[in-house]
């Protein structure tokens, strides 16, 4: 996304991670542990008073097939440490991008699987995942409806990126 929009880094330690703004839009990657990652969006909440509908989400998804796409607003936070923050500092009412990486084998070997590289197969259609993904934060940031934004990017499964 920065580099489809012209933008700034923004620099404060208060906010814990790295903020990026152009005209319309903030972009947030919180440099925190996972697991403390809503110190970081409600910083940045806050500062610049931010609802929390206001916001957009983009985590990884166990539960969804690797390639697959939801977007919803609100939810729980399905075992994720980072929605568990979020939703502990600003509450669960925010937009979330779910992105599909699939789940291991064994519930045991989940920590792992989240911090090891992709796949060959994987990354094979990583780009075209990543720009579907792309497509679908800028077109939530350009106010299209969530039932627009679920009929286009919300994905059974990733037969889209073959």
């Amino acid at each position: 996304i920065l580099n489809d929009i012209e933008s700034s880094n923004i620099s404060k330690k208060s906010f814990k991670g790295d903020l990026y703004k152009s005209r319309e839009l903030l972009l947030l990657k919180p440099t925190t542990f996972m697991n403390l990652s809503g110190q970081s969006v409600q910083a940045v909440a806050n500062f610049y008073k931010i609802k929390s509908e206001d916001i957009l989400v983009i985590h990884d998804d166990l539960d969804l097939a690797f390639g697959a796409l939801r977007i919803k607003i609100a939810g729980g936070h399905g075992g994720h440490n980072g929605l568990k923050s979020i939703d502990s500092s600003i509450g669960k009412e925010y937009y979330r991008l779910r992105l599909g990486i699939a789940k291991p084998k064994f519930k045991e070997m989940v920590s792992s699987y989240v911090l090891a590289p992709f796949s060959k197969e994987e990354s094979l259609i990583l780009g075209r995942f990543v720009e579907h993904a792309k497509n679908a934060a800028i077109d939530w940031s350009n106010a299209l409806s969530l039932e627009k934004l679920k009929s286009t990017y919300s994905k059974k499964d990733s037969g889209y990126l073959e």
